[in-house]
């Protein structure tokens, strides 16, 4: 990171003044989502003739969606439900990327390259350290790279060890707003998920190293380890489901072959008792993107899983996780890092694992090839064990006839005579 910034606490019409006017911000995504700091910059969007901002996920909605046009611009990477209903909106744009070139696209020399970079920070101690807390993957890089970093300090971010751990010097401006932290509640783990989950357990031994994603059949998976040894996390997120692994001993990090004892993330997303665990926890490190979605990262990891879900899976195997209904709902996010690092991992195995169907059973969700304007979110040569409440599925060195009649098998039934030939 930048260390020779001024650190200057200030009032926050000095720190909204130097944003530039026609200038381009990077928003901390996730918890890190500094919602009070961009409610200001809202406030004051008379003073510009242009903004725009650039973000991932997202939990909430931030004040400047409700004024596109007038006169702000939003780029996001990952759309998410938070702002759904603005997503054909002109001045709403969706960026494919990868979340390990999160911080490339936007750093000086990326395509997007950003003026300022908005996120919270810890409260400092006094000595001045402080730390980006439940953030850190996308935007850490940046804080050393930006012409102008602002850090919205709040008394409610917990302190989180790793590459986020900062000073007041690393930035140039320091506002404090006090504010709750978006939360991500545990997902309901219903029977689909159940049944999945138990399909999954038999490919997730003892001695893996898991990532996961978002929602109940990664919950589901996740609350059925609780028998297992010597497993270990590097991923993309820390949430509550992994708190109960690494308390009752079933993730002891100990055998992943990087980061012994330490679980590795690049976001932190849950309740506010996942915040206050990860406070000052020294189990815990948070890490850019490039190093926890990265493939030199992963492709030192033993025994790495890669769990993820999908909206839809082809019968080559390839993988849309981005569009549905004739509209995009999600970004490719950490899933293309994630497929292909288990891929070369030494053990490694790529898991997707979803419910057979959608829109209460009409739908399936394996179908024999995408719709029109649907992006191949995984190509098909990623593609490993697939599984369903059904079932699951080895396609890893089978043929595209082989995968067909595999991914039939796990289908939903009253859905299976239409994918055959």
């Amino acid at each position: 990171m930048k260390s020779d910034r001024e650190g200057k606490f200030v009032e926050m019409d000095e720190a909204i003044d130097a944003i530039p006017d026609r200038g381009r911000v990077y928003v901390a995504q996730g918890s890190g989502c500094p919602f009070g700091l961009l409610a200001e910059i809202d406030t004051r969007r008379d003073r510009f003739e242009s903004l725009e901002f650039v973000s991932a996920f997202l939990l909430q909605r931030p004040a400047p969606v409700d004024h596109l046009g007038q006169p702000f611009r939003w780029l996001t990477l990952q759309p998410t439900g938070a702002i759904r209903d603005v997503l054909d909106h002109p001045d709403l744009g969706i960026i494919p990327g990868r979340y390990s070139d999160l911080d490339g696209i936007c750093a000086p020399e990326g395509p997007l390259a950003v003026d300022v970079v908005v996120c919270q920070v810890s409260t400092p101690d006094a000595a001045g350290k402080c730390s980006l807390g439940t953030g850190v993957g996308g935007h850490v890089s940046l804080l050393a790279q930006a012409p102008l970093v602002i850090g919205q300090v709040n008394r409610n971010m917990p302190y989180v060890h790793g590459q986020g751990e900062c000073r007041i010097e690393n930035f140039d401006f320091l506002v404090e707003i006090d504010e709750a932290l978006s939360e991500l509640q545990p997902a309901s783990i219903d029977p689909i998920s159940e049944a999945i989950a138990q399909h999954i357990s038999p490919f997730i031994p003892d001695g893996s190293t898991l990532q996961f994603g978002i929602g109940a059949v990664p919950d589901a998976v996740l609350s059925s380890l609780r028998d297992r040894e010597r497993l270990g996390l590097h991923g993309g997120m820390i949430n509550d489901a992994c708190v109960e692994l690494i308390e009752c001993g079933a993730i002891d990090n100990l055998h992943k072959g990087c980061d012994d004892g330490v679980s590795v993330a690049a976001e932190i997303m849950g309740t506010r008792q996942l915040y206050d665990w990860v406070d000052h926890n020294p189990r815990v490190r948070l890490a850019r993107g490039a190093y926890t979605h990265g493939i030199l990262g992963m492709a030192a990891i033993q025994n790495f899983v890669a769990l993820q879900s999908t909206v839809e899976m082809a019968l080559d195997g390839s993988a849309n996780s981005e569009f549905i209904s004739g509209r995009f709902i999600s970004g490719p996010g950490g899933a293309p890092d994630f497929a292909f690092g288990a891929s070369i991992a030494t053990g490694g195995r790529s898991i997707m694992a979803m419910p057979s169907t959608a829109a209460n059973g009409a739908v399936s969700r394996i179908v024999r090839r995408f719709g029109e304007g649907a992006p191949t979110t995984l190509s098909s040569y990623l593609a490993d064990v697939v599984a369903t409440e059904y079932g699951a599925v080895e396609l890893r060195g089978k043929t595209l006839r082989e995968r067909a009649e595999l991914l039939t098998s796990i289908a939903h039934p009253e859905h299976r005579a239409s994918l055959v030939d």
